[in-house]
């Protein structure tokens, strides 16, 4: 064994980096438009919570409609054009957020979107550009979901072709960890740049490094029986879990010819066929993890939008102080760390404890659904104690919860379904998140509009106004997760893969 390790390419891992840099560049694109929104987007189009909790809203369902058929395309089109295409698209609808300024003075007959800002607040041309400027923003949000909808199916599809079942969710956790790398590197990185050159560019520069990512993938990936820097031993340890426990590989000595295994490989997995889209519907194992992800992808996504917004309200830390970009720092850096080592237990279990990789997985997700607790004691202790610091560190530990939580989550595809089908049930998992997203954004925006407006006289367990719509949304995040993980485990509380 230790020969073979010597021996063995480890090609898998550099495809894993791609795909950390996928997701990483995918959390700063989202990011723009949270980080923008309080000091520059808002007072320039005369935005009210419900007008961001709309735009955000409707992400979110698009990107579900959108990931319903992203997973199917990605199969169908194939992990590498279909993961160019997507990240092409999604890269140009996040540049394209740049135009709306000029758009909508445009349309509403402003000399120059410079003008936007200087406009009475209430008057009817400012009612003009704001509700102009959030159809706008509606359609460049739209193209960006559209794009976005492919990265994860093609990721999950990419680590079950790469990595071998006990190690797959180490390795979504490792690409994973990029979406909190782009939410850390989101606050350092985006406000100075819409402070220094406005906040159009920021959209434009973090929208660009999609487009330098495609060269990369275009030039290194290839299916690991098709790529030329994937040697035997490789090959062997990615297909050891393979249903036939004797492999054509597993007979060849160091002087055979591996060119005829490689084909004879491919050629298996092109003959596995692809479970009809509609049936996927009438499998327990789909609906398990459509609960995991309708309940549980809200809580991040209300983390991601609304936390620049919740420190600078709360605790007067808007995104461009030094203050506010070291609240979202940490409270990333908190995720990142932490989540990383979320999709490391499962194999603890397997490797050490003897458990089945679903088995394994399911409990880790047990652990990680107590993680996002915390939240309930985010507002208490940073109102009563006056410090912004608690939230941040106590929201950090829920929302590793999270990542810790979707990485074994996605992993369980890999579990159940055929490789042929992975990307299809990733897609509709994903569309499931998205609508509880959409749902999650929603009340958030209209809830935070109510609550202000109404002040004293809004009330929730001590709190009052606007910090008592917050506390209801985080005691919410709080108990998903243990919601989703009883709901799963009624619907699949056996391993019970499903056949193609």
């Amino acid at each position: 064994m230790s020969t073979q390790s010597k021996l063995m390419s480890n090609w898998r891992w550099w495809i894993c980096s791609l795909l950390f840099v996928a997701t990483t560049v995918n959390y700063l694109d989202r990011q723009v438009l949270s980080l923008t929104y309080e000091e520059f987007i808002k007072p320039e189009f005369h935005w009210t919570d419900a007008h961001y909790g709309t735009i955000t809203s409707f992400f979110s369902i698009f990107y579900a409609i959108c990931c319903l058929f992203a997973g199917k395309f990605i199969d169908w089109m194939g992990t590498k054009k279909g993961y160019l295409i997507s990240i092409g698209v999604w890269s140009a609808g996040a540049c394209m957020h740049a135009a709306c300024g000029w758009a909508a003075a445009y349309i509403t007959g402003l000399e120059s979107s410079a003008a936007l800002r200087g406009l009475e607040v209430g008057s009817e041309i400012a009612l003009a550009i704001s509700t102009t400027s959030v159809y706008l923003f509606l359609l460049c949000r739209g193209i960006l979901a559209l794009g976005e909808a492919g990265n994860f199916p093609a990721a999950i599809k990419v680590t079950a072709e790469y990595f071998p079942k006990k190690d797959r969710a180490f390795a979504t956790s490792l690409f994973n960890a990029g979406a909190s790398v782009g939410a850390l590197s989101a606050p350092l990185m985006i406000p100075p740049l819409a402070s220094a050159f406005g906040w159009e560019w920021a959209f434009i520069i973090i929208g660009g490094l999609g487009f330098i990512w495609m060269f990369f993938w275009q030039f290194m990936y290839e299916k690991p029986e098709k790529s030329s820097r994937v040697n035997k031993a490789e090959l062997e340890y990615i297909h050891q879990d393979d249903e036939e426990k004797i492999s054509p590989l597993a007979s060849l000595g160091r002087n055979d010819n591996i060119d005829s295994v490689i084909s004879s490989e491919a050629e298996k997995s092109a003959e596995e066929k692809p479970i009809p889209f509609l049936k996927c519907f009438s499998y327990r194992q789909t609906w398990s993890f459509i609960a995991g992800k309708f309940f549980t992808d809200g809580v991040w996504w209300f983390f991601l939008f609304w936390a620049p917004s919740y420190f600078s309200n709360q605790f007067h830390a808007p995104a461009t102080s030094a203050l506010g970009q070291w609240l979202i720092f940490t409270l990333y850096l908190i995720v990142t760390v932490v989540s990383i080592g979320g999709g490391y237990l499962p194999k603890i279990f397997v490797d050490k404890k003897g458990m089945h990789p679903y088995s394994g997985r399911m409990l880790a997700m047990l652990i990680f659904a107590f993680f996002p607790i915390a939240a309930l004691f985010a507002q208490p202790l940073g109102v009563h104690l006056d410090s912004p610091w608690w939230p941040a560190i106590l929201i950090g530990l829920a929302a590793a919860g999270h990542q810790a939580w979707s990485a074994n989550l996605f992993s369980t595809v890999g579990d159940m379904f055929p490789k042929s089908t992975i990307a299809t049930i990733t897609g509709i998992g994903a569309m499931a998140g998205g609508l509880g997203s959409m749902i999650v954004q929603k009340v958030a925006g209209t809830l935070f509009t109510y609550a202000e407006e109404q002040g004293a006289a809004f009330t929730f367990l001590g709190f009052e106004g606007k910090p008592a719509g917050y506390f209801i949304m985080f005691t919410f995040c709080g108990l998903a997760y243990l919601f989703a993980w009883i709901l799963m485990k009624s619907l699949v509380p056996k391993y019970k893969p499903v056949k193609s």
